[in-house]
């Protein structure tokens, strides 16, 4: 049973949803920032918009759930019933829903100035007229299937988030509801000829055609509507299984069909239709509050296929760099074994990585590659990789998250050709999705011995995603952490989540209370203390009043979270010596690093876990200490560089609100664009020296 709002103190932290509200409120900053390129200003209001869309399948969905279950349970961190935080919801999002069309109506007339303009079809003329209805008569009207609602025409199901032009109709003495789906194999936007900036929406042409599609009636109202449905599929249900041998790869692709058709949690509006509006709030069964109308387009995607316009507009071109301490002219195996080896995403490639699986699967010695996969890239060269491994006769073993939302699907179909490999691929713990990021790699040397290579990273064996967000892979040759790593995987495969680890902290058993132990450490100390701890969210309430004691302590302590944070700074007496920085920016900030002490007796970790209930307790999550002297050295400049961001960074005040870093006295730095200046710099790779009997065996060998 959970505790109520009596229990807790709620003087210091805030509501979860209302929280990720206001960091999605700083992703919209970003599209009204005049510093950024007028393309990618638009396409912060993309993931804005996927943002909110998401933040309602899932948070939403799962608040509507809770009301019908559990309508007096309240959350551990604001006193609020499922009800309470539905409204605040409801209420918090319309005034984000005024801004993002003021943002959207900014950024269109911006474009225009520069040539990239989106025209209603009414508004062409001449050719462009021409070649617009022709592609409409050609391409799109045979893929329509419109329809009247009435006694003999049921109400449609209307899929997630699919767009309709819907039309209120009259004539015969009756008044009826006419909808049109826009095909979901249409693009998005119908470039004009011999033009790369400008373009016509589909929905926008399917809308204009509606007098002519329902030529039968009078047309009194039209707009365009797309109706948000719960996605938040509960795993951990009774009976998820539902015959007898059912594996969970099989329950996936069941439970995902499902999905499409969970109860809808929002509708909205494209234009003002009240007609409309009263008649779907009336057959989804939604509230007047759970209804949004705007002028901004629903979807937003078709930015990133404005593509080749003027390079003004869009980000100067980054290539992440191939580390200067790595040498691509020796095999990464005996680099790796000579010293720690640090990655950093997006700055630095993911090539040395790659290679380094490429050279296990082919080299002879290896005998196994063991790795967990939470989200790969759609055409994924770590799975190639492994699958190679796997038919030149590696013993290859990967643990596939199914439940990674939204990318269900994807890994799906990567389990099924990974199996067909020769992989042996494993699911997880039931009830226990695995986020942790960790590959081991075992070699037989020559003398017999084995000797292994451990990738740990913050964030996902995913291409695509490393050239967008900022995050750590850590390669080391470590005995004890390679031992840890065995002992992990064979405890995934005999489900065993309670075993304890040397150097490894593992969730959902041993890492918050080693967290928790850690921060005892510096309240020890008292003002000598000093906690940095940069994650994507802090939620979880035993670790944020954790915090508040060491804070009540004197201990100094400095927290980077780009999101959610239901943890309150600066409260007399509480978290008076807690400062919060969030940074959005063009990379993703999605690295997750602890560190606790200063000088030579600093621990710092990196980690896949947020300080979040799921991370720290329903998911098999892994922290790993790093050890070598001169990567501890620049992961604490890093973290000093983050606090010192002034451009990018917003700091957390006591209302909850977020205010501009800004510092007068001190030049502007903007940390990520910083770190695409100054990578990092470690000892380069010292090739052993030949001896006398090697370079006579060249010799002998030409």
């Amino acid at each position: 049973m959970s505790k109520t709002d009596k229990t807790w103190d709620l003087s210091y932290t805030q509501n979860r949803e209302l929280s990720w509200l206001k960091f999605n409120a700083r992703v919209m900053d970003e599209a009204m920032d005049p510093h950024v390129p007028l393309l990618e200003r638009l396409r912060f209001l993309s993931i804005f918009t996927s943002n909110l869309d998401e933040f309602f399948m899932v948070r939403v969905g799962s608040l509507t759930d809770l009301k019908l279950t559990f309508p007096k349970q309240t959350d551990s961190k604001s006193g609020l019933t499922p009800q309470q935080q539905l409204e605040a919801i409801y209420e918090a999002v319309r005034p984000l829903i005024r801004y993002r069309d003021a943002a959207f109506a900014e950024i269109s007339a911006e474009l225009k100035n520069k040539g990239v303009r989106e025209w209603k079809p009414e508004e062409l003329e001449g050719k462009n007229r021409t070649y617009i209805q022709d592609r409409y008569q050609d391409r799109i009207f045979p893929l329509l299937s419109p329809q009247i609602i009435d006694r003999s025409h049921p109400f449609p199901h209307l899929r997630n988030k699919g767009l309709y032009a819907a039309a209120m109709l009259s004539g015969r003495d009756r008044t009826l509801l006419g909808i049109v789906e826009v095909p979901e194999s249409l693009p998005p936007i119908i470039l004009l000829p011999g033009e790369n900036a400008q373009y016509v929406r589909t929905e926008e042409v399917i809308l204009s055609q509606l007098r002519k599609i329902f030529k039968a009636y009078h047309i009194t109202e039209q707009c365009v509507v797309s109706v948000t449905r719960n996605a938040d599929i509960n795993y951990a249900e009774a009976g998820l299984y539902d015959e007898e041998g059912e594996d969970l790869r099989d329950y996936m692709v069941k439970a995902l069909r499902k999905r499409g058709r969970l109860a809808p949690v929002r509708l909205e509006m494209q234009g003002d239709a009240p007609e409309i509006r009263k008649l779907l709030e009336q057959k989804l069964k939604l509230t007047s509050q759970q209804t949004y109308t705007c002028s901004c387009p629903l979807v937003l995607k078709y930015a990133y296929q404005l593509d080749k316009c003027d390079r003004s507009l869009y980000y100067a071109e980054y290539t992440p760099a191939y580390p200067d301490y790595l040498s691509k002219d020796y095999p990464l195996w005996p680099q790796i074994q000579q010293r720690d080896t640090l990655l950093f995403y997006p700055y630095q490639s993911m090539q040395p990585f790659l290679g380094l699986l490429r050279e296990a699967a082919n080299d002879p010695q290896v005998l196994s590659i063991q790795m967990t996969i939470y989200r790969l890239a759609g055409n994924s060269a770590v799975a190639k990789h492994l699958c190679t491994a796997a038919e030149n006769g590696k013993s290859v073993t990967v643990l596939v998250e199914l439940r990674a939302r939204f990318d269900e699907e994807n890994n799906i179909e990567w389990a099924k050709e990974l199996e067909e490999a020769g992989c042996r691929v494993l699911y997880g713990i039931e009830g226990y999705k695995c986020h942790s990021k960790i590959c081991l790699i075992t070699r037989r040397e020559k003398n017999g011995r084995l000797s292994y290579v451990t990738q740990i990273g913050t964030g996902n064996f995913n291409e695509k995603t490393a050239a967008l967000y900022t995050d750590f892979a850590l390669l080391t040759a470590d005995p004890v952490i390679a031992e840890d790593a065995v002992n992990f995987f064979q405890n995934m495969l005999m489900g065993d989540l309670y075993s304890s680890y040397q150097k490894l902290l593992v969730a959902p058993f041993t890492m918050k209370d080693h967290l928790l132990r850690m921060i005892d450490g510096e309240i020890a100390r008292g003002q000598k203390g000093h906690i940095i701890i940069k994650v994507n969210s802090v939620t979880e309430r035993e670790l944020i009043d954790k915090l508040a004691q060491a804070s009540q302590a004197g201990v100094r302590v400095e927290l980077i979270v780009r999101g959610i944070c239901c943890l309150l700074p600066g409260i007399p007496g509480k978290t008076e010596n807690i400062t919060i920085t969030s940074i959005v920016g063009r990379f993703l900030e999605h690295s997750r690093v602890y560190c606790f002490g200063d000088g030579e007796l600093r621990q710092l970790y990196i980690s896949s876990a947020d300080i979040m209930t799921r991370n720290q307790n329903r998911r098999v999550e892994i922290a790993c200490p790093v050890e070598d002297p001169d990567l501890k050295q620049w992961l604490s400049h890093y973290l000093e560089v983050l606090l010192s961001d002034n451009v990018k960074a917003r700091r957390l005040l006591p209302s909850g609100e977020y205010v501009d870093a800004t510092q007068v006295d001190r030049p502007p730095l903007s940390s990520q664009e910083y770190f695409m200046e100054h990578l990092p710099e470690f000892p380069a790779y010292e090739p052993p020296k030949q001896t006398f009997l090697d370079r006579f065996g060249k010799l002998f060998h030409r």
